[in-house]
């Protein structure tokens, strides 16, 4: 059977935290999204580094992930990313969204993001989900918690996009447009650890303030995020089903491909709306 193979685009620097524990974002990821036998490559998309055009067509599908900077916004690289997404929509390759890359992928529809009028969501949120946009092997509930970390939303949406989850604070936490392209606007890639430690390192950057942790740490002491709900509903919707387990081989075409080769199982990690 043939390899299956992704790309994380990653919009975001790593925190001197997550590199200490988990070994940077990308490790966070593949150890959420990632299957024996797989190949996964990383792009870090907000330094300039983008996949050739003429090897996209290799991947199984890619996973856009968090930011500190505005999807909404002209930065050099994030209008790059919005022509790679409208050209991988064009390819209908598998896209998955999280946070910025919920955003982002949202703007290459067609959509409009920016600030949320009500202000930053921090910490643990039940989001209402319809269920019967997913597969029915999944058995999802209505309602999931996901950890959320943004101050922006996406505030419109083509009607060709649906959407397919909501919260009391965000009208639009989850779309899909067909069925090769998904935005998530929580983090369910992160553990409580992570969202704390970034509380702590965003209010000392006074980036948000004292009643912002304190919220997000009630909500973070009273629930816990449905983490293994939303990794199998990611999987399932990148890969359609577990693929069985395969040899790895070396990866001539990512830098980084030759050093998870070696491993034997790979994994993914993400950033946010907010510094890193």
């Amino acid at each position: 059977m043939e390899q299956k193979r992704f790309a994380v685009l990653l919009c975001a620097q790593d925190s001197e935290y997550v590199k200490a524990k988990y070994g940077g974002y990308f490790e966070v990821f593949l150890g959420f999204l990632s299957d024996e036998g797989e190949i996964w490559d990383v792009y870090r998309v907000s330094n300039g580094e983008f996949p050739e055009e003429e090897d996209l067509d290799v991947y199984d599908g890619f996973v856009i992930t968090g930011s500190s900077s505005d999807a909404h916004g002209n930065d050099s690289w994030v209008c790059e990313l919005v022509n790679l997404l409208k050209k991988l929509d064009s390819m209908k390759k598998k896209v998955l969204g999280i946070c910025f890359g919920h955003q982002v992928l949202g703007r290459a529809l067609g959509g409009k993001t920016g600030r949320s009028m009500t202000g930053w969501d921090i910490g643990v949120r039940t989001i209402n989900l319809d269920s019967s946009k997913f597969h029915t092997s999944l058995k999802l509930p209505s309602k999931l918690s996901i950890i959320e970390f943004h101050q922006d939303e996406v505030m419109m949406l083509p009607a060709t996009v649906e959407v397919v989850a909501r919260s009391s604070k965000t009208k639009v936490e989850m779309f899909k447009s067909g069925e090769h392209m998904m935005g998530i606007q929580g983090h369910p890639e992160y553990t409580k650890d992570i969202v704390v430690h970034l509380m702590d390192r965003s209010l000392k950057r006074k980036c948000i303030q004292d009643d912002h942790v304190r919220a997000g740490m009630e909500s973070i002491e009273r629930c816990n995020p449905d983490r293994e709900a939303w990794k199998s509903l990611c999987k399932n919707f990148l890969k359609g089903s577990t693929p069985p387990p395969t040899a790895h081989h070396q990866s001539p075409m990512s830098k980084d491909s030759a050093i998870l080769a070696m491993r034997p199982v790979v994994n993914i990690v993400s950033s946010l709306n907010v510094s890193i």
